[in-house]
């Protein structure tokens, strides 16, 4: 079976890159862009991190699960990531830049299991996720996920 290829979006937000990465790890930013899931982080190496929310049942559960491996505010947040119930965490990098008028975001999700079952809803997810950042950050609001 083939290895996934990283996967790897480039997006530019007319916001500071201190904004930016406020968008990335702040709780309430990410419950507006994850439909009220919670974000639980411990920022700092080796600390755990999750994105918890209702299951169908109503129920708690995890959605996505991992450990941070690097925290540089306001320049790199990297962690491992393993959605649902997935044992074989895959590593997502969010890097960002300043440009004159805005921060250029590059985030690269790679070191995937091969035949890693949650590649194509990442690959659907995160131009969703960066899209709806974006429009947060540089209106105030964004819209449905789907």
């Amino acid at each position: 079976m083939a290895l996934q290829p990283p996967l790897k979006y480039i997006f530019y937000i007319a916001a500071t890159p201190e904004k930016v990465w406020e968008g990335f790890v702040s709780r309430e930013s990410n419950r507006i862009i994850f439909s009220g899931a919670e974000f639980q982080a411990d920022f700092k190496p080796g600390g755990s991190l999750a994105w918890v929310g209702a299951g169908p049942d109503g129920k708690p559960m995890t959605y996505v699960q991992g450990k941070v491996l690097r925290f540089e505010p306001p320049k790199v947040f990297q962690y491992t990531f393993a959605m649902g119930q997935n044992d074989k965490p895959s590593r997502a990098t969010i890097e960002l830049v300043p440009e004159t008028e805005a921060t250029k975001v590059t985030v690269t999700h790679d070191d995937w299991a091969e035949d890693d079952p949650t590649y194509a809803a990442c690959a659907d997810g995160w131009p969703r996720i960066l899209s709806r950042l974006k429009t947060l950050l540089e209106t105030g609001k964004t819209f449905k996920p789907h």
